[in-house]
């Protein structure tokens, strides 16, 4: 799915808390953040986009530029984001690697810039009329990486966009404004490996963390209260990537959206120092149903209560800043009666939208996913979704345009059926909405097909054999006109 407008606006606003005097300059791109038509990050707003560059420094403190053929010019590399990219720094990332060769591996995040730009620019792009594409703005959102002292660099060019490459000084580098910024960079004496964090916490203002095993000697800050994260390793493109695997590993969490809130600077053991990007999420689960594999424990806890526990300053003092960013979230536990936890455990469950869309001659539209899809590869399904911070029509209407370019007016959805189901034992509960379309501009095409290889339209009495099998039981219950089903809880 695209970058969302959260992550966008939350990388913008980390970007002028450290540059303020650049909110006038960048007016015109903060006035299409505020905008809610049209998607940003979409190459087809031409009102204006976000675009992501990588501004690349070797050891010899030289800055790679490559010949952009379509503009003729000398620029750092970098384009437009993809439906693929999970970050702005994945999309720059992704774009050194396919213009210059250069693999994500080959580089790190420049410290102090592991998750914000360094410069945003705003600029002009010359109408294409024969593309339909008429002249528009782009904001590009430029991020700083070093070379790795050690690497052979592969170069390999994209030959029908990139001319040819070259590194230049830094007195040579444009605009002035970026040259003004890298003069401005300290020297670099930090370890090349970096760490990434995840600051998680949830609507009643607590904040979720992890006891370390008590292990002197052989783990760091050995019996304190932490945040869960770790060390970037080699298949890690980016530190989200990173924090991602680590959440995944010590306690199996997949956050459906995580932003970064800035780089933290801690002490080891050694005496070194350790930059450690620390990236924001929501969670509203019960760490009790959580399977930890490393540390002892995972608990909530209000901000107020820190000075009670073994915690580093510098942990302590990043959740009570981040705390302090939130006035609207509670402080504390619930009052009296408002917390309602069941039997079980609270547990967040998985909100996804599904477009049932239906012809005249009562064909309904099942989509084949791709064989590398980790959800039912090689199965077909309807077109689906999930929730962002969005409402459940606003999802399905995004997520018709991404997927398969339809064009769905909200006062043409109306909802047919709800599942709520478990695909199996131990897996987080989902509540499946699945909406009719009663008219729509469009026929379907493969707008991502490394999500779907195949639209087509299904007699609802000849399904195919391998359809999702919620999915089956959902167009059932619609054909008989029946509004809820569940399936995959125990009897």
């Amino acid at each position: 799915m695209p970058l969302s407008h959260h992550h966008i606006r939350t990388t913008v606003d980390a970007y002028l808390a450290r540059h303020p005097h650049e909110r006038e300059q960048l007016g015109v791109f903060l006035d299409a953040l505020d905008r809610t038509g049209g998607d940003i990050s979409s190459r087809s707003t031409f009102t204006g986009h976000v675009t992501c560059g990588a501004i690349v420094v070797d050891q010899l403190g030289r800055v790679l530029h490559v010949l952009h053929l379509a503009s003729g010019k000398v620029l750092a590399p970098g384009g437009h984001p993809e439906p693929t990219d999970d970050s702005l720094a994945a999309a720059a990332l992704r774009e050194l690697h396919e213009e210059t060769g250069i693999p994500p591996r080959a580089v790190t995040p420049w410290p102090g810039y592991e998750t914000l730009p360094l410069d945003i620019d705003i600029h002009d792009i010359d109408a294409h009329p024969g593309k339909g594409e008429p002249g528009h703005q782009h904001f590009d959102l430029r991020f700083l990486f070093r070379l790795h002292a050690t690497t052979e660099v592969p170069f390999l060019l994209q030959e029908e966009e990139v001319g040819g490459i070259e590194w230049r000084p830094l007195d040579q580098v444009t605009p002035p404004s970026l040259r003004e910024k890298l003069f401005k960079l300290p020297p670099q004496v930090e370890p090349e490996t970096a760490n990434a964090s995840a600051l998680i916490y949830n609507d009643r203002g607590e904040y979720l963390l992890h006891l370390r095993d008590y292990f002197p000697g052989r783990i760091w800050e050995p019996g304190t209260w932490s945040l869960l994260g770790g060390g970037r390793e080699p298949q890690d493109a980016t530190l989200e990537h990173t924090v991602r695997r680590e959440l995944a590993e010590e306690a199996g969490l997949d956050l459906a959206d995580l932003t970064p809130f800035g780089t933290e600077y801690a002490t080891d053991d050694a005496g070194a120092t350790v930059p450690i990007a620390i990236y924001a999420g929501r969670w509203n689960g019960d760490p009790r149903e959580l399977h930890l594999t490393e540390g002892v424990m995972l608990a909530w806890f209000a901000p107020s209560d820190l000075h009670r526990l073994r915690i580093a300053d510098t942990t302590s003092d990043l959740v009570r800043r981040h705390a302090a960013s939130r006035p609207t979230a509670q402080s504390g536990p619930d009052p009296e009666g408002e917390r309602r936890a069941s039997p079980h455990g609270t547990v967040l469950n998985v909100i996804s939208v599904h477009l049932y869309l239906e012809r005249p001659d009562g064909t309904v539209l099942l989509g084949l996913r791709h064989p590398d899809s980790a959800f039912a590869p090689s199965t077909w399904h309807v077109l689906a979704g999930h929730c962002e911070q969005e409402n459940a029509i606003a999802c399905l209407i995004r997520e018709a345009h991404e997927e398969a370019g339809l064009h769905i007016e909200r006062r043409d959805v109306e909802l047919v059926h709800v599942v709520h189901h478990i695909d199996k034992p131990g897996d987080r509960p989902r509540m499946g909405l699945f909406f009719r379309a009663r008219s729509w501009d469009g026929e379907p095409e493969l707008r991502e097909p490394d999500k779907c290889t195949q639209w087509k339209f299904w007699d609802p009495a000849a399904l195919p054999d391998d359809l999702v099998p919620y999915t089956r039981v959902a167009i059932e219950k619609i054909q008989n006109a029946t509004l809820y089903s569940e399936m995959g809880w125990p009897a």
